[in-house]
C-alpha cells in the first residue's frame, strides 16, 4: 500500500508541474519589435526597376489593360515635353479614409511621357518585324502524321515528341511517359510499343532527335551517314564512342590508339569527323534563329564633340495619363446633391483605380530617374572607355563604387543592372560587365580583372594543344606581366571564361 500512495503522490505531481507549465507557456505579453516593411508602392517600383526594355513595356501595356484608368497618348492640351521632376502633390496616405475629389480633377496631375527626350522627339516609332518559324516538334508531327500504321500509333509518336527537351532529347523515361497516357488520356500501352514508335522517331530528321543522352545522339547521326556512304571514318567513329565514350570524353587518346592499333593521324582524323556532329539536334535550322534573343538597348551613350550623352531607350513605349473621363464622373458626383449608396460605391470604384494609375505613374518615373543617374555614374566613372572603346580602358568598379556616390542601396544598382544592355558607339554590351574587381600590378597600378581575362584567353589560344598550359604555367605568365595572381584565381578565371582544364583541351 506504501509503494501504491507513493506512485499516486508522484502522479499528482507531475500533472501539477505538466499544468503549471502549459498554464507558464498561455501568458499574454507585451513587446515593442522595429520592423521594415515595404509598401505596396516599393513593391511596385523594385519590380519595374528590374525589368529591361522590352519586359517593361509589356509590363506597361498590361497595366493600361487591367486599369482603366490608365491611359496612354498625350492630350493636344498639354505641353510637348514634360520631364519626370514635376511634383505630384497625390497624397498617399490613409487612401481608405473620406477623401477630397478635387484632388482627383487636376488634368495635368500624374501624366508621365516615355519618349519625348529619351527616344529622339518626333520620330516615328519603330516596331520589331514578326518572323514565324515552325519548331522541331512541328516539323517531325509533319513527318509522322499519315506514315505511322494505326491512329494509336499516332498519338504514342504525338505523346513521346511532345516530351521531348528543346534540345532534342529525350530524357523522361518511356515507363513515365507510358503512365501519362494512362492518366491523361486513358491510353493503355507497353513499353515496347513506346520504344518502337520512339525507333522510328528517331530516324527522322533532324538526325539524332529523340536519343536519350548524349551518346546516343552522335551514334544515330554516324548511322545515318553510313547509311549514304560507306566510309571506314565512320565505323571507327562508332565504335569508340560504342565502346570507349568514357575514355573519348577525356581524351584518353593513347589508349584509344592501343585498342584499335591506329596511327595518330588516322585517330586525328576520325576526331575531326565526331567534332562535325551536333550534340544539339534541335538548335539547327530554323530553331536556332527562333532561339536567338534579339537585343534592346535600355541605355544610349553617344559621345558628342568629346563630351558623353546619356539617354534612355524609350521607343514604342507609350505616355502615361489618367484617365479625364473618370475625372469628369468625380465632377459628376461632387455636383450631384443626392448621393446614393451605389453612386458612393461606384466613386470607391473610380477612386481605388485612379490611386492606381497615380502609384504606377510615381513608379515609372521614379524608376526612371534611378535608371538615368546610376547609368551616368557609370559613364563618369568609366569615361575613359566609352571615349576609346577599349576593354583594356576599363577600371575597376563594383557596384558599391555606385551605390555610395548616388547614395541609393546595393541592392537599387543591383537591380538596375540586372539584364540591361547599354548602346555605345562600339557596340552594345551588357551592364553588369562594367562591374569588375581590381588586380594590383607589380607598379602599384589597380586593373580590372577583364584585362587579366583578355592576357589568360590569349594564352590558351596561342598554346601548343599537344601540350596545352596548366593553371600553374599560365600564372606564371600573368605573373611575368607584372600581375600578382594565385593558380585558384586564375582556375577562377578559365572557368568564367568557359574554357575547360589542360587535359581536355589536349589534340593530337
Amino acid at each position: 500500500m506504501l509503494v501504491l500512495e507513493i506512485l499516486l503522490i508522484l502522479e499528482y505531481k507531475s500533472k501539477v508541474l505538466n499544468l503549471l507549465f502549459y498554464t507558464d507557456m498561455l501568458k499574454q505579453h507585451l513587446s515593442q519589435k522595429l520592423l521594415q516593411k515595404l509598401s505596396p508602392q516599393q513593391i511596385q517600383f523594385i519590380k519595374l526597376l528590374q525589368l529591361n526594355t522590352l519586359n517593361f513595356e509589356e509590363r506597361v501595356d498590361e497595366e493600361l489593360l487591367e486599369n482603366p484608368a490608365l491611359e496612354s497618348g498625350k492630350d493636344e492640351e498639354e505641353e510637348a515635353e514634360r520631364t519626370f521632376d514635376e511634383a505630384n502633390d497625390f497624397d498617399y496616405e490613409n487612401t481608405k479614409e473620406e477623401f477630397d475629389v478635387s484632388d482627383y480633377m487636376n488634368d495635368d496631375d500624374g501624366g508621365v511621357q516615355l519618349s519625348g527626350e529619351y527616344d529622339g522627339g518626333d520620330e516615328e516609332k519603330e516596331f520589331m518585324p514578326v518572323v514565324y518559324f515552325s519548331s522541331f516538334r512541328e516539323r517531325l508531327m509533319e513527318q509522322v502524321t499519315g506514315a505511322l500504321r494505326t491512329a494509336e500509333d499516332e498519338l504514342l509518336a504525338d505523346q513521346i515528341i511532345g516530351t521531348l527537351d528543346d534540345d532534342g532529347y529525350l530524357r523522361r523515361p518511356l515507363t513515365a511517359i507510358k503512365n501519362d497516357l494512362l492518366f491523361t488520356q486513358n491510353i493503355r500501352t507497353t513499353e515496347e510499343d513506346l520504344a518502337r514508335i520512339l525507333s522510328y522517331i528517331q530516324q527522322l530528321d533532324p538526325p539524332g532527335v529523340g536519343a536519350r543522352d548524349l551518346k546516343e545522339c552522335l551514334l544515330l547521326q554516324i548511322k545515318r551517314k553510313q547509311e549514304v556512304g560507306n566510309n571506314p571514318v565512320y565505323k571507327l567513329a562508332y565504335q569508340i564512342l560504342d565502346e570507349m565514350m568514357e575514355d573519348f570524353s577525356k581524351k584518353h587518346y593513347q589508349r584509344i590508339i592501343k585498342k584499335f592499333d591506329i596511327s595518330e593521324d588516322y585517330l586525328r582524323e576520325t576526331l575531326e569527323f565526331i567534332a562535325k556532329l551536333n550534340p544539339k539536334p534541335a538548335h539547327s535550322g530554323s530553331d536556332g534563329a527562333q532561339n536567338k534573343d534579339f537585343i534592346i538597348p535600355d541605355f544610349i551613350v553617344k559621345e558628342s564633340y568629346g563630351d558623353l550623352e546619356v539617354s534612355l531607350n524609350s521607343k514604342n513605349a507609350p505616355e502615361l495619363k489618367v484617365s479625364k473621363s473618370y475625372n469628369e464622373t468625380l465632377k459628376t458626383f461632387e455636383v450631384s446633391t443626392e448621393k446614393t449608396q451605389s453612386q458612393k460605391d461606384a466613386v470607391q470604384y473610380i477612386k481605388q483605380k485612379l490611386d492606381g494609375a497615380k502609384w504606377f505613374i510615381d513608379s515609372v518615373k521614379q524608376r526612371q530617374n534611378t535608371l538615368l543617374t546610376t547609368m551616368r555614374k557609370i559613364v563618369e566613372l568609366q569615361q575613359v572607355f566609352f571615349l576609346s572603346g577599349d576593354l583594356s580602358d576599363l577600371r575597376p568598379m563594383i557596384l558599391k563604387d555606385i551605390a555610395e556616390a548616388i547614395e541609393m542601396d546595393i541592392s537599387t544598382i543591383s537591380r538596375v543592372a540586372s539584364s540591361k544592355y547599354v548602346e555605345t558607339d562600339f557596340g552594345i554590351f551588357l551592364l553588369k560587365d562594367f562591374f569588375t574587381e581590381g588586380i594590383t600590378t607589380d607598379s602599384g597600378e589597380e586593373v580590372s580583372n577583364r584585362e587579366v581575362k583578355n592576357i589568360l584567353h590569349a594564352a590558351i589560344n596561342e598554346e601548343n594543344k599537344k601540350k596545352p598550359l596548366t593553371d600553374e604555367a599560365l600564372k606564371k605568365i600573368l605573373q611575368e606581366k607584372g600581375y600578382q595572381i594565385a593558380r585558384r584565381t586564375v582556375a577562377k578565371y578559365r572557368e568564367q571564361l568557359n574554357l575547360p582544364v589542360a587535359r581536355l583541351r589536349k589534340e593530337l
